[in-house]
C-alpha cells in the first residue's frame, strides 16, 4: 500500500529511545517518508493494524514488548506479516542477527549507521518489493487472459422477480482473492456464491480460482443429487468436505456466502461459512448472520439455512471486508455500524450500489486496501 499523500511510502518506527527515534524519524521525513512512531511493540502493533504502513522498522530491546515477540505478534496476523519489517539496534552480534533472520525480517540497521545508509536501505526494500510486486501482477494478468478463468463474472444471468447487481473492484486492479458466480438453475431457482480468499494479496487470485472451482462442482453436484429443493447448507457442506480432504488449499483462509433465490416461493435461503452478515433491507435494516465456520476448519461441520420471506421493495446485500476495513485519511476504519445507517437512509428509487460506490471511495480518499465486492439482490 502507498500512501497517497507520500509517494515515497509510510513507515512505522518503534523505538524507545526518544533522541534515537526523534533522529531517525527527521531523517526519513526529510528523504520524503511519512513516519510513525511507537515507543514499544504493544503499542508498534496497535499502530500497525491502524495505518498499515509499507515498512516496519523495529528496536529490538524495548520495554513493555520487546522487538522480537512484536515481530512474532505480526507473523501470526495474515496482512501484518506480509508487511517488510528491519531489526534497529545497537548490537551487531552474530546471534542477534541470526535470531532476526529467522523471524522473516528483511534487513537489520545498525543504530549508528549514517542517514544516508537507512534511507539508502529502506528505499532499497521498497523498490525491491515494488518490483516484485510488478512482477507477481504481470504473471497474474497474463494466466488469467491465458486461462481464459474469471473470478467475478462480467454480467448476472436474469432472472424473473429480482434485480441482482454486483459492484467489484479489485485491489489495485489486480485480479484478487474475491470471487463471484451465479448458476441459474431453472426458472424458479438462482444460486449465489460469493467468498473472500484472505491473507494472500498477490497470490489469492490463483486460491479464488481454485475455490471458484470447488464451489461450481459442488453447486453442480447438490443439484444433480438432490431429489428436492435447493438447499445452500448442501453446497457448502459438499465444498467444504472437498476443502479439509485437500492439503493443498486446506490452510487457506476463506469464506463463503450462498444464497438461494426462490421466486416461486418468494424467499431466499442462505448459509455462510466464516463470512460477513448479510444486510437485509425492509424499510429498516438488520443484519442477518451465519455461525458457520471458515472452510476446510473442520470436516463435520453442519452448516444451517436461513430462510428469508421476501416483499416487493426488500432488498439484501453481500459485502466483503474490503468495504468495512476502508480506512480514511486519519486510519480510521469505516466499519459495519456506518454502513449499516449509510445503507438504512438510501432512497428506494436511488442506485444504492453507485451511492454505496461514491460512499467508500469519498471516504477511503480514492485509496482502497483491499479487494472490494459487494452484492445487491432486490425483489421487485
Amino acid at each position: 500500500m502507498m500512501n497517497n499523500e507520500n509517494a515515497k511510502g509510510t513507515i512505522l518506527l518503534v523505538e524507545d529511545e526518544f533522541n534515537i527515534a526523534k533522529l531517525f524519524s527527521y531523517n526519513l521525513t526529510k528523504a520524503g517518508f511519512k513516519v510513525e512512531v511507537g515507543t514499544n511493540g504493544q503499542e508498534g502493533f496497535v499502530l500497525a493494524q491502524k495505518i498499515m504502513p509499507d515498512i516496519i522498522i523495529s528496536d529490538v530491546m524495548m520495554p513493555v514488548m520487546d522487538g522480537y515477540e512484536f515481530r512474532r505478534n505480526l507473523l501470526k496476523d495474515p496482512e501484518l506479516r506480509a508487511i517488510p519489517f528491519v531489526f534497529l539496534t545497537a548490537k551487531g552480534e552474530e546471534d542477534d542477527v541470526l535470531q532476526g533472520y529467522d523471524l522473516e525480517i528483511e534487513d537489520y540497521i545498525i543504530k549508528t549507521a549514517s542517514p544516508k545508509i537507512v534511507i539508502a536501505k529502506v528505499s532499497a526494500i521498497l523498490k525491491s518489493l515494488e518490483r516484485e510486486r510488478v512482477k507477481v501482477v504481470d504473471e497474474v494478468q497474463k494466466a488469467a487472459d491465458s486461462m481464459g478463468a474469471k473470478v467475478v463474472p462480467d454480467e448476472v444471468p436474469p432472472f424473473s422477480d429480482f434485480s441482482v447487481r454486483h459492484w467489484h473492484q479489485p485491489y489495485k486492479n489486480v485480479p484478487g482473492g474475491d470471487f463471484i458466480d451465479y448458476v441459474k438453475v431453472d426458472e424458479d431457482q438462482m444460486v449465489i456464491v460469493f467468498g473472500d480468499v484472505m491473507g494472500k494479496r498477490w497470490g489469492a487470485w490463483y486460491f479464488a480460482v481454485a475455490y471458484a472451482g470447488y464451489v461450481r462442482s459442488a453447486t453442480r453436484f447438490v443439484l444433480e443429487s438432490s431429489s428436492t429443493e435447493l438447499q445452500p447448507s448442501e453446497i457448502i457442506k459438499k465444498v467444504n468436505d472437498s476443502v479439509y480432504k485437500d492439503e493443498r488449499i486446506s490452510e487457506v483462509f476463506v469464506t463463503l456466502t450462498i444464497v438461494v433465490l426462490d421466486r416461486k416461493k418468494k424467499v431466499a435461503k442462505y448459509a455462510g461459512a466464516g463470512d460477513l452478515p448479510l444486510i437485509f433491507k425492509r424499510k429498516e435494516v438488520k443484519t442477518v448472520h451465519s455461525k458457520g465456520l471458515l472452510l476446510g476448519f473442520s470436516n463435520n461441520e453442519e452448516y444451517e439455512n436461513i430462510e428469508m420471506p421476501l416483499e416487493s421493495g426488500d432488498e439484501i446485500f453481500l459485502f466483503t471486508d474490503g468495504i468495512t476495513e476502508s480506512r480514511n485519511p486519519e486510519g480510521e476504519l469505516y466499519g459495519e455500524s456506518r454502513l449499516l445507517e449509510f445503507i438504512k437512509n438510501i432512497p428506494e428509487d436511488k442506485d444504492s450500489l453507485e451511492l454505496i460506490r461514491n460512499e467508500i471511495y469519498t471516504f477511503s480518499n480514492n485509496e482502497v486496501e483491499d479487494d472490494i465486492s459487494v452484492i445487491s439482490i432486490k425483489y421487485l
